[in-house]
């Protein structure tokens, strides 16, 4: 199993990043899939998550900035994030949602002026 998250980077307060998270000898489809973040310090949190046919559900820190949405057919999920705070810094995982499969590198998202 890989599951090979990418798309992070530093970006300053109120700006943009869309992360990947592509999936090997994994099959997303049929899984609910999900974005989790870990600050340093802090356990890891789930972020937001999406259904198979599309419903997603968003943690109460991000609603309304980040959006998740997902390929079956590439075996992909993204996470489009907008209007970024200092809070938002983590390293960005993504998994299915439940029995999670070995989670992989991760991608750090820093978001500082």
């Amino acid at each position: 199993v890989q599951l090979q998250a990418s798309g992070g980077g530093l970006v300053q307060p109120g700006g943009s990043l869309r992360l990947s998270c592509a999936g090997s000898r994994v099959i997303f489809s049929g899984n609910i899939m999900a974005w989790y973040r870990q600050a340093p310090g802090k356990q890891r949190e789930l972020v937001a998550h999406i259904f198979n046919g599309g419903s997603t559900v968003y943690a109460d820190s991000v609603k309304g900035r980040f959006t998740i949405s997902r390929d079956n057919a590439k075996n992909t999920v993204y996470l489009q994030m907008n209007s970024l705070k200092p809070e938002d810094t983590a390293l960005y995982y993504c998994n299915r949602v439940g029995a999670n499969w070995s989670w992989g590198q991760g991608t750090l998202v820093t978001v500082s002026s």
